[in-house]
Formats: C-alpha cells, sequence, structure tokens
C-alpha cells in the first residue's frame, strides 16, 4: 500500500504547471519531483488541499504501473465481452483510471472501500489479484467471488463491491463508517457513486445520518459527465455535486490527475481523522467506453468529442509526461513497463479463459461467513442442499 507523499512545500508559490525538480538525483533519475494541481473547488471549508504536490520516482512508478495494468485489463475485459466470454453486464473503467489510484494511493491498510458495478479497477487495487478480476468476468472458479459475481459483484479484503442497485452503496458507505468509529481504529470508509446516481433519495438520507453522527465517511462523485445514455445537465439541476451535502463540506478535484486525487483525498482522510467527517469529493474524470458494453456510447456525445478527451486529458499519458518532463523515469523505462504489462496480463486473460466453472456442489456454498444453517432451501422445499464454506479453505 503506497503511503502518501504529498506534502505542501514550505515557502514556495509557483503558478506554473509544474514546479522545480527536486536537487537530489540518482543514477541519472530525479528521485523526487513537485508539482502545480488545478486549483481545488471548496464547499463550507475554509481551507483545501495543497496545489503543491510531490511525488518520489519509487512512487510515480507505482501509480503509473497500476493505471497502465487497469486500462490493459479493461481493453482485455472489452474484447472478451465481444466474444461472448463474459456474459450479462459489464461495465468499464477506462478513462478514470487516476481517481481509483489516486484514492488508493492514500488509504491506509485498514480503510475501506464500497463502489457501484464500475469496480474492475478496485478489485485489483485491493487484492492485487488480476487473475481474479479476469476470472471472475469469465464466470471461473480462479474468481475473486469463485466466478458467482461477475463484473458487477466483487469483492476482497476491504472492498464491499461491486454493488449493481444504482446509489445503494452511498448509504451501506455510510454504515461503514460508522462501524469504523464505532472500533475507534480511526478508519476511514471511501463510498463511491456517480453522477448518474445522485439524485438518489438514498443519498441525502446518508448524508444527513453521517452528518448528524460525524461519521469518518468520504462520499466521492466519480463525475463522468454521463449516467446511462444521458448527459449529466440533463439529468441533474445542480451539477456542482461537491455542493449537494449541503450541511456536508465538499471538494471538486481534477479526476484526471492522480496526484491531485491523491492529494484530495490525503486532505479528506484527515479531516475525518480530527472528527470532521464525513464529506463529500467529486471527481471531475470520464469514461471512454459506454455505460455498459451493452451501449455503443456515441448516441448521446460524438466520437470527436471522446478523442478530444483522449488526446488532451488522459490520466496516463498526462501523468507520463509529468514524469518524463521531470526526469523521473526515461521512454524507454516505461515502455518496458507497458510491455512488462502487457504480457502479463494477456497470460492472465488466456488463464482466465481457460479456467473451470465451479461444480453444482457450491452453489449453496458461502452463503454465510459463518455457519447459520447447515442445509439450506434449493429449488424446491425438498431439494435441500448442505452449506459449505469454501472462500475460507482458499
Amino acid at each position: 500500500m503506497l503511503h502518501s507523499c504529498t506534502r505542501p512545500l514550505a515557502g514556495q508559490v509557483c503558478k506554473n504547471a509544474v514546479l522545480s525538480l527536486s536537487a537530489s538525483a540518482k543514477n541519472g533519475y530525479a528521485t523526487e519531483a513537485s508539482f502545480e494541481t488545478k486549483p481545488y473547488k471548496l464547499h463550507k471549508l475554509d481551507n483545501g488541499p495543497s496545489t503543491s504536490v510531490s511525488v518520489t520516482r519509487d512512487d510515480a512508478l507505482v501509480l503509473y504501473r497500476r493505471m497502465q495494468t487497469i486500462r490493459r485489463m479493461e481493453t482485455n475485459a472489452g474484447n472478451l465481452y465481444k466474444e461472448k466470454i463474459i456474459r450479462g453486464f459489464c461495465h468499464l473503467y477506462s478513462g478514470q483510471e487516476a481517481c481509483a489510484v489516486g484514492m488508493h494511493g492514500a488509504m491506509r491498510p485498514h480503510d475501506k472501500v464500497i463502489t457501484a458495478y464500475r469496480a474492475h479497477g478496485w478489485t485489483y487495487l485491493l487484492s492485487d489479484d488480476i487473475l481474479g478480476v479476469l476470472a471472475e468476468l469469465t464466470g471461473r472458479q480462479s474468481g475473486c467471488s469463485r466466478g458467482k459475481g461477475g463484473s458487477m459483484h466483487m469483492y476482497c479484503k476491504n472492498f464491499y463491491g461491486g454493488n449493481g442497485i444504482v446509489g445503494a452503496q452511498i448509504p451501506l458507505g455510510a454504515g461503514l463508517a460508522f462501524a469504523q468509529k464505532y472500533n475507534g481504529n480511526d478508519g476511514v470508509c471511501i463510498s463511491l457513486y456517480g453522477d448518474g446516481a445522485s439524485n438518489q433519495g438514498q443519498a441525502f438520507e446518508a448524508y444527513n445520518m453521517a452528518k448528524l453522527w460525524n461519521l469518518p465517511c468520504i462520499f466521492v462523485c466519480e463525475n463522468n459527465g454521463y449516467g446511462m445514455g444521458t448527459s449529466n445537465t440533463r439529468s441533474s439541476a445542480s451539477t456542482a455535486y461537491y455542493t449537494r451535502g449541503d450541511y456536508v463540506p465538499g471538494i471538486q478535484v481534477d479526476g484526471m490527475d492522480v496526484l491531485a486525487v491523491r492529494e484530495a483525498t490525503r486532505f479528506a482522510i484527515e479531516e475525518c481523522k480530527a472528527g470532521r467527517g464525513p464529506l463529500v469529493m467529486e471527481t471531475l474524470t470520464y469514461r471512454y467506453s459506454g455505460h455498459s458494453m451493452s451501449d455503443p456510447g456515441t448516441s448521446y456525445r460524438t466520437r470527436d468529442e471522446i478523442q478530444e478527451v483522449r488526446s488532451t486529458r488522459d490520466p496516463i499519458t498526462s501523468f507520463k509526461d509529468r514524469m518524463l518532463t521531470k526526469e523521473l523515469a526515461t521512454q524507454e523505462e516505461l515502455k518496458k513497463i507497458d510491455a512488462e504489462i502487457k504480457v502479463q496480463v494477456d497470460d492472465l486473460t488466456k488463464k482466465a479463459k481457460a479456467d473451470k466453472e465451479i461444480g453444482l456442489e457450491e452453489l449453496a456454498a458461502d452463503i454465510y461467513s459463518h455457519t447459520l444453517e447447515p442445509v439450506l432451501r434449493g429449488t424446491t422445499p425438498w431439494n435441500a442442499m448442505p452449506h459449505i464454506s469454501v472462500a475460507g479453505s482458499r
């Protein structure tokens, strides 16, 4: 798990896109570099995250590798869906990688996450198991949920899904934050949802309860501009999602800048630790694919718009350019990383395709984390099935 390396630089103010490079260097590389992010927009906050952020070479390479891995995973997932190997729903995260990777970079080991159905990237980040994601997508036994959940229902340690009901993860996230506060471990819960889910009534109910109890919850609206088949300007009377907690403080951050997201998340975690939670954080991002693989994504926006974002705001290429400019890495080194990721993900994709499905005896497995009913009703009252535990033995 990455620790947070973003800190204000004392006594420095710079209006340029990037700040000066750290003087120290190793083997021809800079060991650390500093950058200036776009200004954050604040709601009911006197102070916000620092716009001066720094990153070490080692952490920059980790951030880059993680974003590129998610991009390759999603590319392969899209191909598997087109081959009819992935069935049902499949929502890709391509274009939004800086959101998850940036937040993950500021998290501590005991922080928790819950999100909607665009969950492949988060599952990888919190499990470090690429095969577990790809095999789950193909419905195979090596999947993180033994192939029984598929694209929309993935889980691992400290990650509570992957939730298919629009907005349902928002109050669940408040509940997880309540558990963190109850246990007194200074942990937070990051509860993510899209702009399409932002108008759900349960979101405002969760804001209210979280604020009444000052829960350590960071409600994150990943604003990618579009819900299912429509733009946010057609679905929301107010698109300033960071202000929609009303009495809950809010931050708007450039969700295409992994360092800005990491700094904003670090700030939000510190606010929660100080008892000033909850917060609403809006990440301005963009999805390249349709809402799901069944949506071509071009009936309500133009191909030119998508291409313009790819060429000017892509989170991976933008971060790559910053690394190269500040000599945190070389072009050859990053090309080598790209090639390694392609080989690794492609090989694991083949393993996921060749993997086996679970047997029928597992249909009643792991219904409970602790067995409460040794025998469960099957498809009929007289067709009983024994409850078995498989996850605990893996």
